[in-house]
């Protein structure tokens, strides 16, 4: 079993430190702050935007993990045709098995230009210190392990084994967002992200680089009514980091103040023979209340990963009424 333990582990630890993979949340379709700096202050109208996602991955397994996001962000008008939001964002993940950790603290801008036949242009920037720690508790490394006598010496050699140090570092992302509303409740939006421009270095081991691969997301929405008093929103999110990519594809369906959403999650790239194409189903359930959104998503595993009952995912959102408005707009999103 320990050896087993120890397989799982060094796995686990390769696709950190070597793939070095983000956080990624069922939700970000619905939350798009977690995909783009551009984002921020996307409600406009000097309005604050604000929320809480937590997400619990695999609680059958000893890989546990658990994920949160905060965020708020409020934006500055002056004028229909230009404007700009600010905000900042933190994100801490726990893995239990080897008692991982890791915290990143942003803060982000995004500036709004009018562009001709009603299309707005937002560019954004994000600026985030980074901290990555493993004391290598549950390690047993092959210098520890008498194959003789069955003994596992407490102490070893192997640098990893004292490692004690956090890693902290400085990343720099950067995005854009093209939206347009239309007269009929019609709206569309698009946009690119690039994360982790300069590639930090994420590596435990003092004097080792191990770069952080960049993020790469291309994403897009579209809203119409349905029935006049609901609406229809269809979303795609493409993901690459490394040689792993996703493609996730969703419709969220609004009537009156309940929502539901479901989304196919595909793994395009297939990187080995055992690999599938479509690797979950996550189904999305939502209630809007005054000023808060209410969501609530499960992620069915379709692969043969086993019995790992699931990701849970909870998000809770603020949106603050349009004070600059004649009525109190609806939620872009």
């Amino acid at each position: 079993m320990r050896f087993k333990q120890l397989i799982i582990f060094v796995s686990v630890l390769f696709g950190y430190s070597v793939n070095a993979q983000d956080p990624i949340f069922s939700q970000s379709n619905y939350v798009q702050e977690t995909l783009n700096p551009g984002f921020s202050g996307f409600e406009d109208n000097d309005r604050i935007y604000a929320g809480v996602l937590s997400r619990l991955q695999w609680p059958s397994l000893d890989l546990k993990l658990t994920t949160q996001y905060a965020f708020v962000n409020k934006s500055y008008d002056y004028g229909p045709r230009l404007g700009f939001g600010l905000g900042i964002n933190a994100q801490w993940q726990y893995e239990s098995f080897n008692n991982y950790n890791f915290f990143q603290l942003n803060a982000n801008y995004a500036h709004r230009v009018y562009l001709n036949g009603g299309w707005f242009f937002r560019p954004g920037i994000e600026v985030g210190i980074g901290s990555k720690s493993n004391k290598f508790r549950n390690l047993t490394l092959a210098d520890q392990i008498n194959i003789n006598t069955g003994i596992i010496n407490p102490v070893s050699v192997d640098p990893l084994s004292n490692n004690t140090n956090n890693r902290f570092y400085v990343d720099f992302s950067t995005g854009i967002v093209f939206e347009k509303e239309e007269f009929n409740g019609i709206t569309y939006w698009f946009g690119i992200s690039v994360k982790h421009l300069n590639q930090p270095n994420i590596s435990f081991v003092e004097g080792e680089k191990v770069p952080l691969n960049i993020f790469y997301s291309i994403h897009g929405n579209y809203r119409f009514p349905f029935l006049n008093d609901y609406s229809i929103m269809m979303t795609a999110n493409y993901m690459q980091q490394g040689q792993y990519n996703r493609l996730d594809i969703g419709s969220l369906f609004q009537v009156n103040q309940f929502l539901l959403g479901l989304t196919a999650v595909t793994n395009p790239a297939r990187n080995d023979a055992n690999s599938h194409l479509l690797t979950s189903i996550n189904a999305f359930i939502g209630l809007e209340y005054t000023e808060f959104r209410f969501g609530l998503s499960y992620d069915m595993n379709t692969s043969e990963i086993g019995n790992t009952r699931g990701v849970y995912e909870f998000s809770l959102t603020y949106l603050s009424r349009c004070r600059r408005c004649n009525l109190d707009r609806s939620r872009k999103r």
